[in-house]
C-alpha cells in the first residue's frame, strides 16, 4: 500500500474499549506511515435522553468530566494535544485505575497544559464544540454503536474492537485488512460476541 492513508479515530476518553483500540493504533502509527487524527467524542451525550441503569447512568454522569478537560485542552490549545492528552489520561485511567480527578491533574501536567483546565470538567462553556465532534464521528455509524469510532480515508466504523491490543506483524495485519474492508462500497457490519473484557 503506497498511498499514506488518514486515520481519524473519535474516543471517549473513560471507554476501555477505545483504549484498546487507541493502543492499536499507537503500535500502527510506530510502525507504518499513517496521517492520523485524534477527535473527542462522548458516551455521555451517546446516552443522555437514554433510558439506563442507575450504576451506568451515574458512570455517564461522571463521564463528562474526562470528555470536557480533553475539549477544552483541544480549544485552547489545538488539535495536536489531543493524542498525547489521551495517552496521559487513558494510563491513569484504564491502567492506574486512578479517581477521574486526580487522572486529568497528572495529565495535564505530565503533557505541559494549563493545571486550570481541570475546573472544565465541570463546567458546560465548551459543551457546544464537544457535541459538534461528537456529531462528526457518530454520524459515520449510527446512533447505535459507541467508541470508539476510526475512519479511514473518510469511511468510519464503530471499532475495531480488540484486546488485548494487537502489537508487530499483527498490528499491521489488522489494520491492512481495516483499510482493505473500507475500500468496499456497502460494507457495513462484522460482528462476533465477545468473551473477553479489556485486557489491559
Amino acid at each position: 500500500m503506497t498511498d499514506t492513508p488518514r486515520v481519524d479515530f473519535w474516543f471517549d476518553p473513560v471507554c476501555p474499549w477505545a483504549w484498546m483500540t487507541s493502543r492499536w493504533m499507537h503500535e500502527v502509527a510506530a510502525q507504518r506511515e499513517i496521517d492520523l487524527h485524534w477527535h473527542i467524542m462522548s458516551l455521555s451525550v451517546l446516552n443522555e435522553d437514554r433510558d439506563l441503569p442507575e450504576d451506568y447512568r451515574a458512570a455517564m454522569d461522571r463521564a463528562w468530566g474526562p470528555a470536557r478537560v480533553v475539549n477544552a485542552a483541544r480549544e485552547r490549545a489545538g488539535d495536536a494535544v489531543l493524542g498525547d492528552l489521551y495517552t496521559a489520561l487513558g494510563t491513569r485511567i484504564h491502567r492506574e485505575k486512578m479517581d477521574h480527578t486526580e487522572a486529568i491533574e497528572q495529565a495535564l501536567a505530565e503533557v505541559g497544559l494549563e493545571a486550570d483546565l481541570a475546573a472544565f470538567a465541570t463546567s458546560d462553556e465548551f459543551d457546544e464544540s464537544l457535541r459538534a465532534s461528537h456529531a462528526e464521528g457518530i454520524g459515520m455509524v449510527g446512533q447505535d454503536v459507541g467508541t470508539p469510532v476510526v475512519a479511514i480515508n473518510g469511511t468510519g466504523y464503530f471499532g475495531p474492537v480488540v484486546t488485548p491490543a494487537p502489537t508487530g506483524d499483527a498490528a499491521l495485519r489488522l489494520f491492512d485488512g481495516l483499510v482493505l474492508m473500507t475500500s468496499v462500497e456497502g460494507m457495513y457490519e462484522l460482528k462476533r460476541t465477545r468473551t473477553s473484557g479489556p485486557i489491559l
